[in-house]
């Protein structure tokens, strides 16, 4: 089978390539895609390619690059020992944006029937959102910060209001996003950067400020303005990883206040679940399956773009210029034999 592939062969420079796929060898299955998501900061970093020695971004992104990691798929051929899956089951993935693609059996999540493409392909966001919520141990009627209201943040922000916290503050400088995550479950908005936020704060909690926060923008200088959100012992989640740690800073009160900072990346999730940790990212998929079936988690109204495949290279540099107009950006692959 002949693959359309989305490439990145240098930074900034974004193509559409051809390949062959072959035939899946043990345990392996190869699939069509059906709908993929793009991940607007992480590729948008991806295809900048300005990254810090040291850090995961240099690790990760070796050029060409194959971008993406939220794929819906049908499966169209089984390998040898492959059970469970079947052709015409469609999965969730964590494959980069191509119409054909091989990929480890044991790396699929089944949709079910009550769950549609586009809201699977959220599956790999809504996994590490979920992870982010569950480090921070939020209690029932805590109250948090959520600063950067992109994809990350509205799933962070629904995630919150399904804990049950009292208080769910979210801070951008979007008045759209804004209102998004309001309607998703924000008790409170607050259209400001993180430093001005910090007034309105103390006026929302009677001056106590907040017991977590979550800096989700990928900025390094928003890093230092969110731990001055909580009080002393509370806790700040760093969901969004800059590519450039070396201009990031702590905030002044870190240590005198005793706050707890928390790294989240989607690799730290278990790949099986134990009675230690019962959240695999099979079980943390399946709860989001099951949140948006039943209608708890909405993430239908998150999006607000789609495109073409062939329309890549528009694509970032839309994105390039200007995301804050972007969250849910999809690209529908054909649905013609391969």
């Amino acid at each position: 089978m002949r693959s359309m592939d989305i490439v990145f062969p240098e930074a900034r420079t974004v193509a559409v390539l051809e390949s062959d796929v072959p035939e899946p060898g043990e345990g392996e299955v190869r699939c069509r895609a059906r709908t993929s998501l793009v991940s607007t900061g992480t590729e948008s970093f991806c295809l900048e390619g300005v990254f810090d020695d040291g850090t995961f971004w240099q690790e990760w992104v070796e050029y060409p690059f194959a971008p993406g990691y939220s794929m819906t798929s049908e499966v169209v051929d089984v390998g040898p020992g492959v059970t469970g899956l079947s052709v015409g089951d469609r999965v969730a993935t964590s494959t980069p944006h191509s119409s054909v693609f091989l990929v480890p059996a044991a790396e699929c999540l089944p949709v079910p029937d009550g769950v549609t493409d586009d809201q699977a392909c959220w599956t790999s966001l809504a996994c590490t959102t979920q992870l982010g919520v569950r480090r921070v141990g939020l209690e029932l009627g805590e109250s948090a910060a959520v600063v950067g209201l992109g994809a990350l943040g509205q799933l962070v922000v629904r995630y919150l209001a399904l804990c049950g916290a009292r208080r769910i503050v979210a801070i951008d400088t979007s008045r759209s996003r804004l209102d998004l995550a309001v309607a998703g479950g924000a008790t409170h908005a607050i259209e400001a950067d993180a430093e001005t936020a910090r007034d309105v704060v103390r006026e929302i909690t009677d001056g106590r400020l907040l017991d977590a926060a979550f800096d989700i923008t990928g900025h390094p200088a928003v890093l230092a303005p969110t731990t001055r959100l909580v009080h002393p012992l509370g806790r700040v989640v760093l969901l969004g990883d800059t590519p450039t740690p070396s201009r990031q800073v702590l905030g002044p009160r870190i240590v005198a206040d005793s706050v707890s900072l928390l790294g989240v990346h989607a690799s730290s999730a278990p790949e099986i679940a134990t009675l230690r940790d019962p959240w695999s990212q099979p079980a943390m998929a399946d709860l989001f399956f099951h949140l948006v079936a039943t209608g708890r988690m909405d993430v239908d109204v998150l999006t607000t773009h789609r495109f073409a495949p062939e329309d890549a290279a528009d694509v970032y540099d839309a994105l390039r210029r200007d995301r804050s107009s972007f969250l849910g950006v999809f690209l529908d692959w054909p649905r013609i034999p391969a």
